[in-house]
């Protein structure tokens, strides 16, 4: 299944064309789109609510509202946003209906909740010790701090950005990141009661036994009290990791079985189906059978309860069967983006004397970065081909380099240019959203690696495996799959103009650009290891416009350069090569 983390940050995936198509009435790209962003919209609202009965009715009408209302969508590229914002407000309606109506009591509330989604993330996450902890802290939050936190776990998750958080809750950046840091704080008290709950603390257990383990706003009070007078449960044990060290890179949590969605199009509604109209569906709904395998991947197959209905609507019923059997952690291979095919070999001609001659193809970025193995330290690189050079200039970029996400710096001449990364996994380690070279006019190589290492080298005098990617003290900085591991410094020939953008969701990183020469460049690959120097550096580029062209690299400038796909594609039919 395509998900919205799939779609949006790891695999680079650009969403635009499906949401033009879709608004233009293509039923196959509506299909993609609902199954795409189901499982975003799912999370944010099992997570606002804890898994009550509500879940089902909310993430209902909020794609309703979407599908209806898609029209109305000016710029696609601000789907995302504006997905979200739709989510929130549904959430902010059924809270505002319950005010009013204030007809459910406590136990009825507690006797709705019939999927305790803390409990649903640990399983289905597989998540263990400090990980567990935060899942289960969410349960001691007031309705407001859950609904903020529902966006910002998915913001450090790498889902969101921060600007599209502020949106949905409809206050300013700054207005937020007050209100996040007051939630924060309650979500680590909560922590502490989790942690103290695990313990053996002899008067915490009296205190308790009158307790129906239900969290609420009165135990919640009651507990922090005690904590913070009593010198067990505030004994030191284990070093506290920041939550949002914990959440980053963690998976949505799959659409489990049994989960309930009715969508209606075409203005016809479907409140009943026979055997017999299921069957004709099956046939002619393509948007239904894609959900309901929406609705139970990765998790298991659906067992029963499914009827699908002709015009396009579907429905999925609560099976009867036992629950289903917890999922697999996520991994690299079933996150990663497929590899492109690469286009068939033409047909040789059977008679070349009788074949006109064709023009010669631009071959300008048909080659384009790829993960490779290190070199043996000792292997001394080729010589580097020398480009024509002139001047470079660099705009936009902070004196302290590109540091936070939205930074950008702009290349333009004919030259080479050095990039100097520095990954901080003791900032914030987890999955890194890759930087974007976006509005490329002309031509761009990446020609040489160097810096004396590559960042996955083990660091010198290091006794636990250590790299400049993270260790076991740290945690360890990942690269989204099919991305090709960098050096410590990175060199790039550009004859135009481009745009590189930091891109940091989830893992801190920080990039150092400048402009360089080809005997710079030489002089810092063909240093010899020794010290901090771990290994030779490696040439790259072969002189020639088959030589590799980065990742990440596009001619367009997307909104969200963290949508530019992995497989860059930047020939240009007829272009020049100059």
């Amino acid at each position: 299944m395509t998900s919205a983390r799939e779609g949006a940050y790891v695999d680079g995936r650009q969403w635009r064309t499906t949401i033009a198509a879709a608004q233009a009435g293509d039923r196959r790209a509506l299909d993609e789109l609902v199954e795409g962003w189901l499982p975003l919209v799912y999370n944010i609202v099992g997570r606002a609510l804890n898994g009550h009965a509500d879940v089902d009715d909310v993430v209902q009408e909020t794609m309703l509202r979407a599908v209806d209302n898609l029209g109305t969508l000016r710029d696609p590229d601000s789907f995302r946003s504006w997905l979200v914002a739709i989510v929130m407000r549904q959430i902010r309606d059924r809270a505002r209906r319950r005010t009013s109506e204030s007809l459910a009591s406590a136990a009825d509330d507690a006797a709705q909740e019939v999927t305790d989604f803390a409990e649903l993330t640990v399983l289905r996450l597989q998540l263990e010790g400090q990980r567990r902890e935060v899942a289960e802290a969410v349960r001691w939050l007031d309705d407001e701090d859950r609904q903020l936190l529902s966006l910002w776990w998915l913001e450090v998750a790498g889902e969101l950005s921060r600007r599209e958080l502020a949106a949905a809750v409809g206050i300013s950046r700054q207005h937020t990141a007050v209100r996040v840091q007051r939630m924060k704080a309650r979500l680590e008290a909560a922590r502490g009661i989790v942690r103290a709950l695990d313990q053996s603390c002899p008067e915490l257990r009296e205190l308790t036994a009158r307790w129906d383990r239900r969290p609420d706003s009165v135990w919640r009070k009651r507990l922090a009290r005690h904590i913070r007078g009593c010198r067990h449960c505030a004994a030191p044990g284990e070093a506290v990791v920041p939550a949002e060290r914990l959440l980053v890179g963690l998976a949505l949590v799959p659409i489990p079985v049994g989960f309930t969605l009715s969508l209606v199009l075409g203005g016809k509604t479907a409140v009943a189906a026979t055997a017999a109209t299921a069957t004709t569906a099956a046939t002619t709904a393509g948007w239904s059978a894609k959900v309901v395998a929406a609705l139970t991947k990765p998790a298991v197959a659906l067992t029963a309860g499914a009827t699908i209905v002709a015009g396009g609507a579907y429905v999925v019923t609560r099976p009867d069967a036992s629950p289903p059997p917890a999922a697999a952690p996520p991994t690299a291979s079933s996150t990663s983006r497929p590899k492109a095919q690469s286009p068939p070999a033409p047909s040789p001609s059977a008679s070349p004397s009788k074949t006109p001659e064709t023009p010669k193809k631009n071959l300008y970025g048909t080659v384009v970065d790829a993960v490779d193995q290190a070199p043996a330290p000792g292997t001394r690189p080729g010589a580097l081909p020398r480009r024509p050079e002139g001047t470079v200039t660099l705009a936009g970029a902070p004196p302290t380099g590109l540091t936070h996400r939205g930074e950008t710096v702009t290349f333009t001449g004919r030259g080479y240019v050095r990039l100097l990364w520095q990954v901080l996994p003791k900032e914030r380690p987890g999955s890194l959203v890759m930087p974007a070279w976006t509005g490329l006019k002309g031509r761009l190589f990446h020609v040489a690696s160097g810096g004396g290492h590559r960042m996955d080298d083990v660091q010198p005098g290091s006794t636990d495996g250590t790299t400049w990617m993270g260790g076991p003290a740290t945690g360890v900085t990942f690269l989204p799959a099919g991305t090709q591991q960098m050096w410590q410094v990175e060199y790039f020939w550009i004859d135009g103009t481009v745009t590189l953008r930091q891109n940091e969701r989830g893992a801190d990183y920080n990039l150092f650009a400048e402009p360089s020469t080809w005997q710079k460049v030489t002089d810092d690959i063909t240093r010899a290891p020794g010290g901090d120097i771990l290994r030779y550096g490696l040439v790259r580029d072969n002189g020639k416009d088959t030589a590799p062209v980065p990742q990440y690299l596009t001619r367009t400038t997307p909104a969200d350069p963290a949508t530019v796909r992995q497989e860059s594609r930047v020939t240009v039919p007829g272009e020049s090569p100059g």
